[in-house]
């Protein structure tokens, strides 16, 4: 299995098709498989169900002929077509109306570019910045903490900006929606998660 499929972004749904989530691919098939959830697909214009066992069916008929897009895993004796929405079918409660302060969220809402320089980088050259550093009192909140490259991290070290000479490029401030679900809705891949988000304006 490829282990950078397994880590592509699902969309979950609670029981009313409102998004709650997003999770990776290897959490979504736990799911799948627990009898927990199910998965969205849309063929045609109309939403359709499967369940773990419809789903490999499915999954065994659609790896004939792969379209773009699609990701497949490869399992002991088949190809598992990877899910972009799962519905939870135990699931009743409304989405968490607060948004939670973490990494992904944090390097998502900034686009995965240091707030600094202006580069786009991987996870792993990435780090978090207190703007106003923490040895000055400076808060660890949505509007304190940038996605920064680790050079632009070192250069700027327990200094504010101004000391340092480096300007943001934008203000940090909390977002209204998802940054993850909003970021992912924009890759192709995900295109059809765009009818159970929210609207942006």
């Amino acid at each position: 299995m490829s282990t950078t499929v397994l880590e592509t972004n699902v969309l979950v749904l609670n029981r009313f098709y409102m998004a709650v989530r997003v999770i990776n691919v290897r959490r979504a098939f736990t799911l799948l498989y627990r009898n927990c959830a199910e998965v969205i697909e849309n063929e045609y214009g109309q939403y359709a169900s499967y369940d773990f066992d419809s789903w490999c069916e499915l999954s065994q008929l659609t790896c004939l002929e792969k379209h773009e897009g699609e990701d497949y895993i490869q399992t002991a004796n088949s190809e598992l077509r990877v899910p972009r929405i799962l519905r939870l079918t135990r699931f009743d409660r409304m989405p968490a109306q607060t948004l939670r302060f973490n990494r992904k969220n944090l390097f998502a809402r900034d686009d995965h570019t240091c707030q600094y320089c202006g580069k786009s980088e991987p996870v792993h050259k990435l780090s978090l910045d207190h703007v106003i550093p923490r040895s000055y009192g400076g808060p660890t909140t949505w509007e304190n903490i940038v996605c920064c490259c680790l050079r632009c991290n070192n250069r700027k070290g327990g200094r504010t900006p101004q000391e340092a000479r480096m300007k943001l490029l934008t203000k940090p401030q909390k977002p209204r929606l998802n940054p993850v679900m909003v970021q992912s809705a924009e890759d192709p891949r995900y295109e059809c998660w765009k009818t159970f988000l929210p609207v942006a304006g």
